[in-house]
C-alpha cells in the first residue's frame, strides 16, 4: 500500500519546523561563543539565514529566543543526567552517576553548559526562575537519595538533604564553569573528583 503525500499543511509545518532549527541553531551557537549580551538579533538571523520577520514568527524578543533555548537544551541536559542517575543500583551509584553525567554532558554540550551555567545568570527574572527550576530538580534528586541514605550510611548521616542537594549542584556547576573557559581538567577526572567528594 503507497503511502500518501504529505498535505500542503504538512509541507508548511515542516518548512517552518526547519526554518526554525536554523534560527534556534544560530542562536545557541552564538549566545555561546559570543555571549547574550553581545549578540543581535540581527546577527541570529543573518547566522540562520533567514529574515528579521522569520525570527519574529517564532519568538517575541532575543530574550524569549534565549529563554525556551534554555528550557529545551538545558531541560533535555538535566533529562538526560537524571535519567542516567536512575539507573544505579544504591544511592552511591546514583550520585555518582548523576554527578559523572553531568560532567561528561556539559562538557560534550559546552554551548548548552555555558547557556545554563553563565550567560543565564541575572538576565532577567523570567530566566532565573528558568534556571533555578532547571537546577533544582538535578539538587532535588540528589536530595533524595541522601535523605534515603541517612539512616544507613555514616557519610550521609549528618547531612541536610536539601542544603547537600544544593552543595552538589553548585559546586558542581561550578567547577563544570571554571574548567569549561580554564582547560586543565579533562571532563572524567573532573567528575571523579568531585564524585570522591559528594560520593565517595
Amino acid at each position: 500500500m503507497a503511502l500518501a503525500a504529505p498535505s500542503l499543511q504538512q509541507r508548511r509545518d515542516a518548512r517552518l519546523e526547519r526554518r526554525r532549527r536554523r534560527i534556534v541553531g544560530a542562536a545557541l551557537a552564538l549566545f555561546a561563543t559570543r555571549g547574550y549580551n553581545a549578540t543581535s538579533v540581527e546577527e541570529v538571523v543573518a547566522g540562520a539565514r533567514v529574515s528579521k520577520s522569520a525570527f519574529y514568527e517564532f519568538f517575541t524578543s532575543k530574550e524569549d529566543c534565549f529563554r525556551e533555548l534554555l528550557e529545551q537544551e538545558g531541560g533535555a541536559l538535566i533529562h538526560d543526567v537524571l535519567a542516567a542517575a536512575a539507573t544505579g543500583h544504591d544511592h552511591h551509584e546514583r550520585l555518582r552517576l548523576g554527578i559523572t553525567t553531568f560532567v561528561l554532558s556539559c562538557f560534550e554540550r559546552s554551548s548548552v553548559a555555558r547557556l545554563l551555567i553563565v550567560e543565564s545568570v541575572g538576565l532577567s527574572e523570567s530566566v532565573d526562575t528558568v534556571r533555578h527550576e532547571l537546577q533544582s530538580r538535578f539538587a532535588d534528586a540528589v536530595a533524595e537519595e541522601v535523605r534515603h541514605a541517612t539512616g544507613h550510611d555514616p557519610f550521609y548521616a549528618d547531612k541536610d538533604p536539601q542544603v547537600f542537594g544544593r552543595a552538589v549542584v553548585g559546586a558542581v556547576s561550578d567547577a563544570v564553569g571554571y574548567f569549561l573557559t580554564h582547560p586543565g581538567v579533562d571532563a572524567e577526572s573532573l567528575a571523579g573528583s568531585l564524585c570522591r567528594i559528594f560520593a565517595p
